[in-house]
């Protein structure tokens, strides 16, 4: 898992990709989080905004605010439930080729909804479909 937390990070300040983490988030809300070396959990302020999961130490989130972390969906495969792997209730994992990050929401829906938009976002910015790959069947009538 520490190649993926270190590329996400992007070295000491996580790279934003110019995206207003602080505006109008897709999603935001509390995630408790197993750390990346040292594997407790802790509980963090996510926003999921224009692909990239972004998280924080506290739940007001300004333009100056520093992330503690961001991935970027694009590199995602999958994300689902994971109770049965973490023997923990609300619990789901996100997956790349090679790692495997796991969170816990709050209640049922919380982590149903966790997945929902960013297995939304996975789709929107994976690189195997492009702008020109996408067909608008309603424009052919």
């Amino acid at each position: 898992m520490a190649s993926l937390w270190r590329a996400a990070m992007g070295g000491a300040t996580p790279d934003c990709g110019g995206v207003e983490f602080w505006s109008a988030p897709e999603r935001s809300g509390w995630l408790t989080k197993q750390g990346e070396y040292i594997k407790t959990w802790r509980r963090r302020w996510f926003v999921l905004k224009q692909g990239k999961l972004f998280w924080f130490k506290e739940s007001i989130v300004t333009r100056g605010s520093t992330p503690r972390g961001v991935i970027p969906v694009a590199t995602c495969l999958t994300v689902k439930g994971a109770e049965d792997v973490l023997n923990k209730q609300f619990a789901f994992e996100l997956s790349t080729r090679s790692e495997t990050m796991y969170f816990i929401a709050d209640s049922e829906k919380e982590k149903e909804d966790w997945i929902n938009s960013i297995g939304r976002s996975i789709v929107q910015h994976s690189r195997s479909v492009t702008a020109n790959e996408i067909v608008d069947y309603d424009s052919k009538q």
